[in-house]
């Protein structure tokens, strides 16, 4: 009988998953017993990473392409089928973010985010659900943001991509249990990861961030890796449709 606290065996896709909370759910399952397979857009990063964790008698492999397009997802779905014959776990990890008030923004930089947060979530799980039924235990995990819990200063764009996100958590959940398949979505506050590692920088920014954070400090990415593979494992079986918030609490806090 398979440990319900670990993934022995069980085979993981991960988008993003060259650095940030994509690699520290990656690092995460791999040491639960997985098999990962990520994928990033800079071939020599996914390169890198599969190599270290072979190094360290892990079982890894990857490919580089961009999710965000119609193309990149087929070559990618192409070669992980020349891999494996079924997938347990898809993580759509891969985002974007650029933070100006509403107005201010390009139909570029708008398309931009729609496309890498929003497309690519959507795309990704329709071209994963064949191999994910195959499995008759997959699990889909969602890496969305309290920006689409509740509001932040800027980022409308990108705030409208994680609340669709978690409305797609929810459909496909209902949609999907049927065939074995369940989904769930974690929304992380701040964290230390690339993506805002320059907005920490900023002393009086990061000081309110932590006036409204009850615990007092922004997340690991590892904190938040814990919560994913949780929500994949046997001893999650009876959840889905969920979102867990990764925040320190800062989606509760009242005056």
């Amino acid at each position: 009988m398979q440990d319900k606290w670990k993934l022995d065996g069980m085979q993981a896709l991960i988008t993003g998953g060259t650095k940030g909370i994509g690699h520290a759910i990656a690092e995460e399952m791999l040491g639960l017993g997985a098999k990962v397979f990520i994928v990033a857009r800079n071939a020599e990063q996914v390169k890198a990473c599969v190599r270290s964790w072979k190094e360290k008698g892990f079982e890894a492999d990857g490919c580089a392409a961009d999710v965000a397009e119609t193309g990149g997802r087929k070559a990618l779905f192409e070669t992980l089928g020349n891999t494996w014959d079924r997938l347990d776990i898809l993580v759509n990890n891969v985002g974007t973010n650029i933070r100006k008030k509403a107005a201010e923004y390009s139909d570029e930089e708008y398309l931009s985010i729609i496309n890498t947060n929003m497309h690519s979530c959507f795309g990704m799980c329709r071209s994963a659900f064949p191999m994910l039924k195959k499995s008759g235990q997959g699990a889909v995990v969602n890496v969305l943001s309290v920006a689409g819990l509740t509001h932040l200063r800027t980022g409308a764009p990108y705030a409208m991509t994680k609340a669709a996100g978690l409305q797609l958590t929810r459909n496909l959940a209902v949609e999907w249990a049927g065939d074995g398949i369940r989904v769930n979505a974690v929304a992380p506050w701040y964290t230390k990861t690339p993506l805002v590692k320059n907005l920490l920088k900023d002393e009086a920014y990061t000081a309110d961030i932590l006036s409204r954070t009850p615990m007092g400090r922004v997340a690991e990415a590892h904190e938040v890796a814990s919560v994913a593979t949780f929500l994949c494992m046997q001893s999650a079986s009876y959840v889905t449709g969920q979102c867990i918030a990764v925040d320190g609490g800062f989606t509760v806090n009242g005056f």
